[in-house]
């Protein structure tokens, strides 16, 4: 008898021993306790606690069964000590069934087998579950020394808040375990410790690292989006830098948000018939991301209110993508307009790819939509009040005095090339946009020529006046002098504006040769000091020349305009005559057009006496042809 004593308490030390090196406290349990419990069994949907002594509790857990033995459980469970138990149906002891227990069977059968002193296993896995699970069954130390409650706690505070991958995992096992986590701050406990993580170590982060799908910020981007945003909350309240703040949102929305195609190589053009817009949404190649639209909304609008005031806490890139993202997902207007706002003021570091948002409309708005400029390719209106928030922005800048940011003028210039393109945009929305920008703005204006003329081309059906009314927008002394060879052979400028153009060649070509003369009289007078004085003279009478013959210019210029004139009221009163006549109206026009053409080129070949004499051609060509024409 005392020999199998001796070996009954022997394997009871063993068995504490291990339990022991698990978890690092002894489990105290009376010996008799032990013995009751040979093994679990599970049968259909039922747990059995296979013993000697017959089972008289019958406990239900969602919809499993756990037949087991009253004492074991009440030694331990404050709950079940305190309620009383009801009789089973069947008369063998009693039932007790427990609605909405956290951590569901399987975390009863784990507090089950730890009640009857078998090993207890922890892990960040299953230990946010068990403490919720022993709170709710009040399993405290009045009961017995090293009870579960404070074993998982003592796990919590040692094992797991001391590493971060640890502390995640927790995390994320609290998702189903509310509101008991949040009551027991296991959720705010491993957020701090998140946070404060990500507020110390984002200095010492190298770009390869980041991208590593095991680092911290692709740990904390797979969190739940309630817990994201508490971690990213507490490291705002520790006056994380916005740049660590920026870091975990952009990587958060790369995670968890679709991606609008950066080339638009999912734009397949127009449809059949109503020429409506048809365009695709590239999703992550993850299976979280397939969400629904209200969730991705959610999201959305979560990431923009906690989104840093500071510019460089984000890219310009990454805003231009999350206002893609919002229009196609019907955000709210005021978070469109708030982001609408950050783009402008960040808009010098944006390129044209970005710019080009998508047309993105819903059944409802294509069911209402009538005009063509309803079915354009590009949402022009976007950034359109993304420029004026840009020249506002500007504006205080300059009231206050702080340094100005480079211009956008090569931008728009790029943007309105692109948007010209389109067949379907008004030449209003050009227009206006081509004039947001004050005229001191630009330097040059041969971006905006390319822009105009690419729209023209795309727009053959302009009418005259339209197309006067266009290229008002576009400064000719402002162009280059390639770029005024270009236009002055475009046959789709108006007529008015190739005269304007030749007068600007004619006044370069003048002012090109002032300023050679003016270089080789300087040579002169250093090789011959001596005549400096005559040298002087001459000069002076070769700039009254030159002046005089500007003079001349400008005067002929006028009178080419009073002509110009006059054959547009003849062309208009003729316009509505038979076609046969407007066709033959129309080649006359092309000839006049071709002289003014023919006209600068030969300026460019003759030498300067025969263009000096030359000056009185355009008026007596003119003159001819007009009667020829009559």
């Amino acid at each position: 008898m005392d020999s199998a004593s001796a070996s009954q308490l022997k394997s009871s030390d063993d068995d504490e021993t291990v339990a022991d090196k698990v978890c690092n406290k002894s489990i105290v349990v009376p010996h008799r306790v032990v013995a009751l419990a040979n093994s679990f069994e599970k049968k259909d949907r039922s747990w059995y606690v296979k013993s000697q002594i017959p089972n008289d509790l019958s406990i239900q857990v969602n919809d499993i069964t756990f037949q087991a033995h009253k004492f074991p459980l009440i030694s331990k469970c404050g709950y079940l000590s305190n309620i009383e138990l009801q009789p089973s149906t069947s008369g063998n002891g009693y039932h007790l069934k427990l609605e909405n227990f956290p951590g569901g069977a399987e975390t009863f059968e784990t507090i089950l087998k730890f009640c009857y002193g078998l090993q207890l296993d922890l892990n960040p896995l299953n230990v946010a579950p068990l403490r919720c699970a022993s709170e709710y069954l009040y399993m405290t130390e009045e009961f017995q020394d090293g009870n579960l409650i404070s074993k998982t706690d003592g796990f919590i505070t040692f094992v797991v808040l001391v590493s971060w991958r640890d502390t995640l995992t927790v995390l994320r096992s609290c998702t189903s375990l509310s509101p008991w986590a949040e009551n027991l701050q296991i959720v705010r406990r491993c957020c701090d410790l998140l946070a404060w993580k990500a507020c110390n170590d984002s200095h010492d982060i190298p770009e390869d690292v980041e991208n590593n799908e095991r680092s911290l910020y692709s740990g904390i981007a797979n969190l739940q989006l309630d817990h994201f945003m508490r971690v990213v909350t507490t490291v705002n309240a520790r006056r994380g830098k916005p740049e660590t703040i920026g870091r975990l949102i952009m990587k958060y929305a790369e995670k968890w948000l679709p991606l609008i195609d950066d080339d638009l190589e999912g734009i397949r053009g127009y449809g059949s018939g109503n020429n409506e817009l048809q365009f695709s949404v590239k999703g992550e190649r993850t299976e979280e991301s397939s969400l629904g639209c209200q969730e991705q909304k959610r999201i959305i609008e979560s990431l923009v209110s906690v989104l840093p005031q500071q510019p460089e806490a984000v890219s310009c890139q990454f805003l231009l993508r999350l206002l893609k993202t919002a229009i196609v997902y019907s955000a709210s207007p005021a978070l469109v307009s708030d982001l609408e706002k950050r783009v402008g003021m960040a808009l010098e570091d944006a390129n044209v790819c970005d710019l080009l948002i998508p047309n993105f409309k819903n059944e409802d708005q294509q069911k209402g939509a009538s005009s063509p400029e309803d079915y354009t390719i590009y949402n022009v209106d976007v950034v359109h009040r993304i420029l004026e928030y840009y020249v506002m922005h500007e504006q205080q800048q300059q009231e206050q005095q702080i340094q100005g940011k480079p211009s956008i003028t090569k931008l728009l210039d790029n943007y309105l090339a692109e948007i010209a393109k389109d067949p379907c945009l008004s030449i209003t929305k050009f227009q206006v946009l081509a004039e947001m920008l004050p005229e001191n703005a630009w330097k040059c204006h041969d971006g905006l020529y390319r822009a105009i003329d690419m729209f023209l081309k795309t727009h053959p059906s302009l009418s005259e006046h339209d197309r006067r009314r266009l290229c008002k927008t576009m400064n000719c002394e402002k162009l280059s002098l390639d770029a005024c060879l270009h236009a002055a052979q475009n046959d789709r400028l108006p007529l008015r504006t190739i005269v304007q153009i030749n007068t600007q060649v004619l006044f370069s070509e003048q002012v090109k040769m002032r300023m050679m003369m003016q270089e080789k009289q300087a040579g002169n007078n250093e090789e011959n000091p001596e005549g400096s004085d005559d040298k002087r003279t001459s000069r002076d009478s070769e700039v009254r020349k030159l002046k005089g013959e500007l003079e001349n210019v400008r005067s002929k210029m006028a009178e080419l305009q009073d002509d110009y004139n006059e054959l547009q009221q003849e062309y208009e009163k003729l316009n509505s005559s038979k076609h046969k006549s407007t066709q033959y109206w129309g080649s006359r026009w092309q000839k006049v057009k071709r002289s003014f053409q023919m006209k600068g080129e030969d300026d460019e070949t003759r030498d300067t006496p025969r263009r000096r004499r030359s000056s009185t051609g355009p008026r007596t060509s003119l003159t001819r042809r007009r009667m020829s024409m009559s």
